[in-house]
């Protein structure tokens, strides 16, 4: 008599098991930024975690960005007077040192292992954002862009933060209507003429964006041109919020 699927179904998650603690045993856990050895897979040594600058309060309520005291005001002079098209963003860690290299070494490096890990500080950082979101909308890359990479850090980020959270990943509803230069080089004003307009809301998936609570999902906060572009576009289709969560920002005190 043959064996069950289910029974073949335990016997192989067992096995895995067993590889998985026999190789851990040969191959101790490592640090994901150094290389050192850890005692927890896919996480920081101490010293790396002890360098990452982690976005904490005070910080303005608008952008996210921090305060260098704390002088009880709620928003940041930029936020006041130039508003962005989102309502709230948020940020892990501050882009530097060993979050600069994560962000780099996932982007550029095919560490796709990393994803987790940096997702996991996101939902954390994200909470207040997360606790009543519906739908979780990563940036999209244009289709030739996302050839060329294979993959979406973005949408990487934010498939991980929904495995963790109630919040279901959309991919499918935001597309990124025409290629941009890359935005490394271009100062404030020129990354946001250059992503103007750049995203739209598929014709398709518009239903689901009006009346809806969206958080966007990226890995960089810069300037926040293509948080702002992509928020434009889901507000034009009747988002009801637009929030942002990414998992760095780069150093901008309010």
């Amino acid at each position: 008599m043959g064996l069950s699927s289910s029974r073949v179904s335990r016997a192989a998650g067992a096995l895995r098991r067993l590889g998985g603690g026999l190789l851990g045993l040969a191959l101790p856990p490592t640090c994901i930024s150094c290389g050192a050895v850890t005692g927890v897979a896919g996480g920081l040594c101490g010293a790396c975690w002890g360098t990452m600058a982690f976005v904490t309060r005070p910080y303005c309520a608008r952008t996210g960005a921090p305060f260098a005291f704390d002088a009880g005001a709620t928003l940041s002079a930029a936020a006041a007077s130039d508003p962005p098209a989102f309502d709230r963003a948020r940020a892990a860690v501050l882009f530097e040192g060993v979050a600069r290299d994560l962000v780099h070494n996932l982007k550029y490096a095919d560490r796709l292992d990393l994803a987790r890990p940096m997702a996991r500080l996101m939902r954390q950082a994200g909470s207040e954002l997360l606790a009543d979101a519906q739908m979780l909308v990563p940036v999209p890359l244009h289709p030739l862009r996302l050839w060329r990479r294979r993959f979406n850090q973005a949408a990487l980020l934010a498939r991980h933060i929904a495995r963790d959270s109630a919040v279901p990943a959309r991919v499918d509803l935001l597309e990124r209507t025409r290629g941009t230069p890359s935005q490394t080089a271009l100062s404030r004003t020129q990354r946001r003429a250059n992503v103007a307009g750049a995203f739209a809301v598929r014709r398709t998936a518009a239903s689901a964006v009006a009346g809806a609570r969206v958080v966007i999902v990226d890995d960089v906060y810069t300037t926040g041109a293509t948080l702002d572009a992509c928020a434009i576009a889901l507000r034009r289709a009747g988002a009801a919020r637009v929030d942002a969560l990414t998992f760095a920002r780069v150093v901008e005190m309010g």
